[in-house]
């Protein structure tokens, strides 16, 4: 069922709502919420029936908002079947982008919230699937003169990647029109300038040669922001393209009507390399911005890093049971999974057979292994250390503590600050205030200031020239992108060091806080252990027995840490080391990995240890 066939208007100002209902027992409940709706100021008519758990409802959209009728159904202890989708989306230039995104699904009927990010390049949508599909939402996305990026695979790591592909597509092309802009702009400048800085540099076709390189640019380059002003008024609204579009239109067709018309370039000077330098000064600005976005999503690559690709699960029983690996995907809560040394665990469960220790330091930041034994809980994505077992699968899929960390930092990264609010409602109104602006600085020059301070000078080209100044230094993009790329900035170095933001208004009131108190130091550390001091006995000192160096206090040669033949330098420090490190180089502890690492990273040469034997 699509929204056209189902949002009838019962009289010219009302719409129609349906609303699956959750929770009815009979038919009582159903009165209960058609007599609690009718009750609203704006709803006509309400229709609830138990046995297809639906509330048709005729209301008035200016007096009462669906967001208000499902609030009722709530308040009564009843529930609302939602949906909820998040799209990536192609084709933003600037906040205003988004801010049109938003207003075209918010018409759409049975959306109930959207909120789109520029910094991300997401919209989520949260809908009633009673009243629209998803094709109605994506058609609107196209419609707005936008590209929902599809996905062709399952899972939350095709969804990325696919991300990441229209990323790189997109940083790859903005990097090719800096370049042809850049070169292009240069010999534009050189030609243009040469004569002012007493080059002769003059010949026939000069000018003509300039125009042609600056179309180039205002096609190549230009083709962007032409194509987004245009979306933008075809949606009744006015983005920062617009003032890029208006002030680089203003000096290129002026420059090719005094050339076309054959006027005297002394009197109506031309301003190619005007135009051509704004796109290409702009387009930089648009590459760094593209790079820029592609990093923030760098957070949520390495958190889906942590799962494993593959699981080996268990098929059939007693001697014809046998091992299958399959895609991680495919593991249905129940399944008998097996996990092997150094392997990582694909899906959280309950250990059933064998045991091991598991590095879980990517979620709990503990720096120690934990011991796992038969009813124990793991982890998916931690790693496994020693041993090998088994264990049923209990969470797959979006159900994993893995994937909710990740759906936890892409909620923080695409919600809204408080502050965005007002960033929006003044870029909302600043293209339009700037455009006004630009009109009267134009007549002002034209009518007074031409003649009174560039009498010399062709009125009509003073004012248009600073016509487009103010159109293009007035861009507002920076105020509606700081806020949204401050989220996703925070929320991915907070979560790539262990730290989770649930939202960007915890983001924004973090900002003041001023105490920090911690249940434990496990909270603070890097999940892996390092050494921090080496502390040697008031009375070691080095010895040499037979040749060989060994260190010793006042009870002689310790039998543990005699060197075999190797020169070990003239310092108690450092031999205490190299003995140290020597012989735990052989271990898999933690503490054993820190020792090694630290003596490698102090120059220390490390002894081969014999007959080694770990006791744990």
């Amino acid at each position: 069922m699509t929204a056209a066939t189902i949002t009838a208007p019962a009289q010219g100002k009302t719409k129609q709502l349906i609303i699956p209902i959750i929770g009815m027992h009979c038919a009582n409940c159903a009165n209960t919420v058609g007599r609690n709706l009718k009750r609203m100021p704006g709803v006509d008519e309400a229709s609830v029936s138990y046995a297809s758990e639906r509330a048709v409802i005729d209301y008035d959209p200016k007096r009462v908002t669906p967001d208000e009728m499902i609030a009722i159904v709530k308040d009564l202890g009843y529930g609302a079947a939602l949906a909820e989708v998040d799209l990536p989306v192609a084709g933003m230039t600037c906040n205003n982008c988004a801010n049109t995104i938003t207003r075209t699904l918010k018409r759409v009927d049975g959306v109930l919230d959207v909120n789109t990010s520029y910094a991300s390049e997401r919209t989520r949508v949260t809908y009633l699937p009673s009243m629209v599909e998803m094709a109605d939402i994506k058609r609107a996305v196209r419609d707005a003169g936008y590209k929902v990026i599809e996905v062709e695979g399952a899972g939350e790591q095709a969804q990325v990647d696919a991300e990441q592909a229209a990323r790189n597509a997109e940083i790859a092309d903005k990097k090719r029109k800096v370049i042809v802009g850049a070169v292009l702009s240069t010999i534009i400048m050189i030609l243009s300038m040469a004569e002012m800085v007493g080059i002769p540099l003059d010949f026939p076709g000069r000018l003509w040669l300039v125009a042609g390189l600056t179309t180039i640019v205002q096609v190549y380059l230009g083709t962007d922001y032409y194509v987004s002003a245009w979306k933008a008024l075809k949606n009744r609204t006015a983005n920062m393209d617009t003032l890029v579009a208006m002030g680089s239109s203003v000096a290129y067709f002026y420059s090719l009507a005094v050339l076309v018309l054959g006027l005297d370039p002394m009197h109506y000077h031309v301003y190619f390399e005007s135009a051509a330098m704004i796109l290409t000064l702009i387009t930089v600005g648009k590459f760094l911005e593209a790079r820029g976005k592609g990093q923030t999503g760098e957070a949520i690559r390495k958190l889906l890093g942590l799962r494993a690709k593959t699981a080996r699960i268990v098929r059939g029983s007693g001697p014809a049971a046998e091992e299958v690996e399959v895609p991680v995907e495919d593991v249905l809560v129940g399944d008998i999974v097996v996990v092997r040394p150094g392997e990582k665990i694909p899906v959280d469960g309950m250990v059933t057979a064998g045991q091991s220790t598991v590095d879980e330091s990517m979620l709990t930041g503990e720096s120690l292994p934990v011991a796992k034994a038969p009813g124990d809980t793991v982890i998916g994505g931690a790693i496994n250390k020693t041993g090998s077992f088994r264990f049923e699968a209990t969470a797959v899929g979006k159900q994993t503590a893995l994937a909710q960390i990740v759906k936890m930092v892409q909620d923080a990264q695409a919600s809204r600050a408080p502050i965005q609010d007002l960033a929006d409602k003044v870029s909302a109104i600043f293209v339009p205030a700037v455009m006004t602006l630009a009109v009267l600085v134009g007549l002002f020059w034209y009518f007074w200031g031409s003649a009174a301070f560039y009498h010399h000078e062709n009125p009509l080209g003073t004012a248009l020239i600073f016509m487009a100044t103010v159109l293009l230094i007035s861009c507002p993009c920076a105020l509606g992108l700081a806020t949204p790329t401050a989220i996703m900035a925070g929320t991915g170095v907070g979560a790539q060091n262990g730290i989770l933001i649930k939202n960007a208004e915890a983001l924004q009131k973090a900002g003041g806080i001023t105490t920090v108190v911690l249940d434990k130091t496990g909270t603070i550390t890097k999940g892996k252990p390092a050494v921090t001091d080496v502390v040697v006995g008031k009375e070691a000192e080095l010895s040499t027995v037979n040749g060989q160096r060994s260190m010793v206090n006042g009870h002689g040669a310790h039998p543990l840490i005699m060197s075999s033949g190797q020169a070990v330098a003239e310092s108690p420090r450092l031999a205490l080391l190299h003995f140290a490190a020597s012989a735990e180089r052989a271990s898999e502890h933690p503490l054993a990995e820190a020792i090694v690492e630290y003596a490698k990273a102090e120059g220390v040469t490390l002894s081969e240890v014999e007959a080694f034997d770990s006791i744990t």
